[in-house]
């Protein structure tokens, strides 16, 4: 400030010449030309620092607009910049929205969005499960883990989701865990949604047991229905990723404050699957949401089971009312969820068969038990130099 002053009072006495005057200083010409004006127009009090920004920004957003992002951001919490541009553009067409990235530092500046701390990530691994590339393909289930209500009961959200278009088709709140209400849900899934082709799960009850094969009430029942059950690797929660994905998002935006009792809670649940479905986009769907990309299977829910069938390379031996089928005159003990049901046998060498139930391998017979069992695996490998045996697979499901 002081200098400036001795700067003006120096060109006023217009006794040096200006260009000399401004190499004096160690300033342009052009910034002493500006504190002569500023000069002019304020006094001294002109010649003092002033903020360096700009005073107009034509590339501003709206108050209107940034009004109507943080209140958006308010009622979804943990949507990202992404999916509340989605939704904006959706539901207010006729406003220009900025960038994500602009959205961003708007959220920022809010003090409503903090970086996330990165982790490490594990490719998935998928095989040997199916893929999916339609509607229907591939249905996920899993238990997310339970929680108190405030009435003190537990409660136990069974999900299940499309894999293809990460649909939720149904999230029920269950008071128990076990296969009977399971199935009274699967049940009004199929008759709403009708059958996908596999129903993917975790090894545990009740999707699976310790039966041979890991044979359950309902991998039995599934297969009657010409429904292939996939269970994942043990250990290996990546490969029902996309299922574990939406536990995460459901934990965020339905648990956080459980209900007073488990049918307040079913509303919660209720409401958040509207807004999943229908109103939040998703990035793996290229901002879609999961009901742009869902339809109804084709295969209808039936009136009736049918038992699986196997092709002519088997033998078909049918359990008794206690899950027993006959094998070299001895009984052979599969499961009581099999009971009355047909297992075929196919030989895979001279002294060794594999059984079936439908396409779930349930385990070997060897010849050379003196009492015959089903034994998990195989009692010897074939030798590297022997000729590779063609593996077969049983008949398709009746669709």
């Amino acid at each position: 400030m002081h200098e400036r002053m001795k700067f003006i009072v120096a060109a006023t006495d217009e006794t040096e010449s200006f260009r000399s005057l401004c190499l004096r200083f160690g300033i342009s010409r052009k910034t002493g030309y500006k504190w002569l004006e500023r000069y002019a127009a304020g006094g001294a009090a002109g010649l003092e620092e002033r903020a360096r920004v700009a005073r107009k920004c034509p590339h501003r957003t709206p108050d209107e607009q940034t009004d109507l992002l943080l209140t958006l951001r308010k009622e979804k919490p943990y949507w990202g910049p992404k999916k509340l541009r989605l939704v904006l553009v959706k539901e207010h067409p006729e406003l220009a929205w900025p960038a994500a990235s602009t959205i961003g530092d708007l959220l920022q500046r809010h003090g409503l969005i903090h970086p996330r701390r990165r982790r490490v990530r594990v490719m998935p691994a998928t095989q040997p499960l199916g893929d999916c590339v339609q509607p229907n393909d591939t249905w996920c289930v899993d238990f997310k883990g339970h929680f108190p209500l405030t009435d003190g009961t537990r409660c136990y959200p069974l999900t299940l989701t499309d894999a293809f278009s990460r649909y939720l088709i149904k999230n029920e709140a269950m008071l128990e865990p076990t296969g009977q209400t399971v199935r009274r849900a699967f049940e009004l899934a199929f008759r709403e949604f009708g059958l996908p082709r596999r129903i993917r799960s975790d090894n545990g009850p009740p999707f699976a047991s310790l039966a041979p094969g890991g044979l359950s009430m309902l991998s039995v029942w599934w297969t009657q229905l010409g429904i292939l059950h996939e269970r994942i690797e043990p250990g290996k929660p990546q490969q029902n990723g996309r299922h574990e994905r939406f536990h995460r998002t459901l934990k965020l935006e339905a648990l956080e404050a459980p209900a007073a009792t488990v049918m307040a809670q079913q509303r919660i649940f209720d409401l958040h699957r509207h807004q999943y479905n229908d109103r939040r986009p998703h990035e793996a769907l290229d901002g879609k949401t999961p009901a742009q990309l869902y339809s109804a299977s084709q295969r209808p829910y039936p009136l009736t089971l049918a038992s699986p069938s196997y092709s002519d390379d088997f033998k078909v031996r049918w359990s008794n009312n206690q899950g027993r089928f006959s094998w070299r005159g001895e009984g052979v003990l599969v499961h009581a969820c099999a009971a009355n049901q047909p297992v075929g046998i196919r030989q895979i060498s001279e002294t060794e068969h594999e059984a079936y139930y439908g396409p779930i391998l349930i385990g070997y017979l060897d010849e050379r038990d003196a009492k015959p069992k089903l034994r998990k695996e195989r009692r010897s490998v074939p030798s590297p130099d022997a000729e590779p045996r063609a593996q077969a697979t049983p008949e398709p499901l009746p669709a």
